[in-house]
């Protein structure tokens, strides 16, 4: 296994310009694909997760071409797939896995998805359920309630209410929002129970219309969907720089002082995980946004905190690193969600965080994090997750070494992560 061996770091400071989002650059390519018209998309993230969406695209018959400049060129198809027939390899991306198992189980077809290991790991039972009520026939080809899946050729009829649990994951809401408009009708949503990570469902909505769809909703219990009417390219969009990844570049420079300036992200950013700069406040960094950039300053210790990280579940990784740089305790709420993600994050978290010092109490929906009172050299495991090994590189911070394993997992979504973080370093 390889590995990267990473030396104390005194300071990270300068300005870093982010790639972009992965949850808006696959939105949008499969929006670009299902709509009349081409479009063309400026900023797409160029990481495995995005590879992954291309290639189940053009399995599909959708033209998708990268050009220069992270930009690509999507000759959209009115809703109608020209391959009827396909088996999609899509890794261990649930931004595609989740979208287009809604999208082809709406249109029509013979399909196969399946993905590795860890994608038959996550629950999918719930975004099935959903569209079976609707008419889809859909087979577990393995465990059931878990990827990988078949999906046969259906008469929908959304006529009648679509209910879908909200308290698992976002994605099975954001796909039946992203496929129904592709029915002959309307269509209504009802969400059961609590639906979490409500920013990623706004990302959802923002997209759909500017692809010509505009969702009503009575709060996040019921969505109206207009049917029978389609896509339409809006011809050009940008990707926003991504707010996830951006953390760990501002918690590096809140620990250390900084000043670090993320550009890419700012005031007028559509992600939920532009939040996290209330985290960094709340923790004692000073913040300065723009419409398109944000800056941070250290200014000593960090302030411990407690918090409901519901609505920003992948940035509350980062919360958790930082909470090692804290002056007591900090505790971390609602993030059950971290179970089903790329690994059961709340576990590796627990572990890992352990490893250089702190003391941790797991519960089954937070994490409660004692900072070390001195840090350790320590070799992270990664668990083939990405997140996994960026936000542990911020630990050789702590006046340590710090080897990170596997750290190419870094190429779903930030393949120049380390590169890019090296640049900024400045090294005891």
């Amino acid at each position: 296994m390889e590995y990267l061996d990473l030396q104390p770091i005194l300071r990270v400071s300068g300005t870093v310009k982010m790639p972009g989002s992965k949850s808006i650059s696959n939105r949008v390519l499969l929006l670009s694909a299902m709509a009349s018209g081409k479009t063309v998309i400026h900023d797409v993230l160029e990481a495995d997760d995005t590879s992954v969406m291309l290639k189940a695209l053009g399995a599909l018959g959708i033209h998708a071409e990268r050009g220069s400049s992270r930009e690509v060129e999507v000759a959209g198809c009115a809703g109608r797939i020209p391959v009827r027939s396909a088996d999609l390899l899509l890794g261990n991306a649930g931004t595609a896995f989740r979208p287009l198992t809604a999208v082809l189980a709406l249109i029509g077809g013979e399909y196969k998805l399946s993905g590795v290991a860890r994608m038959h790991e996550r629950p999918i039972a719930d975004l099935v359920s959903a569209l079976r009520g609707i008419g889809a026939r859909i087979d577990y080809l393995g465990t059931e309630g878990y990827p990988p899946l078949f999906l046969h050729k259906s008469e929908i009829n959304a006529e009648n209410p679509v209910r879908v649990r909200g308290d698992v994951s976002s994605q099975f809401l954001t796909a039946l929002l992203m496929a129904l408009p592709l029915a002959a009708e309307d269509s209504t949503i009802i969400v059961e129970g609590d639906l979490i990570s409500k920013p990623y469902v706004e990302i959802t909505l923002n997209l759909m219309r500017r692809f010509g769809i505009e969702v009503t909703r009575d709060g996040w219990e019921t969505f109206r969907v207009p049917g029978g009417i389609g896509y339409s390219s809006p011809r050009e969009i940008h990707v926003e720089g991504d707010a996830s990844s951006a953390s760990y570049f501002l918690a590096a420079g809140a620990i250390s002082g900084g000043p670090v300036k993320v550009e890419g992200i700012g005031s007028e950013s559509i992600q939920g995980d532009v939040r996290f700069i209330e985290v960094i406040e709340r923790m004692g960094a000073t913040i300065a946004t723009g419409a398109n950039w944000v800056e941070v300053r250290g200014a000593g210790r960090l302030k411990a905190i407690d918090g409901d990280f519901n609505h920003i579940p992948d940035a509350a990784m980062t919360a958790a690193i930082m909470a090692l740089f804290a002056d007591g305790p900090s505790t971390l709420r609602n993030i059950a969600s971290w179970r089903v993600k790329e690994t059961d994050r709340l576990a590796a978290m627990a572990i890992e965080l352990r490893k250089v010092g702190a003391q941790v109490e797991e519960g089954p929906d937070f994490l409660r994090i004692k900072p070390p009172e001195r840090f350790l050299a320590a070799t992270i495991d990664t668990y083939d997750d990405h997140r996994m090994a960026m936000c542990f590189s911020l630990a050789a911070l702590g006046g340590v070494p710090i080897r990170i394993v596997d750290p190419n997992c870094v190429a779903k979504t930030f393949p120049d992560y380390f590169k890019v973080l090296a640049g900024l370093t400045s090294r005891k």
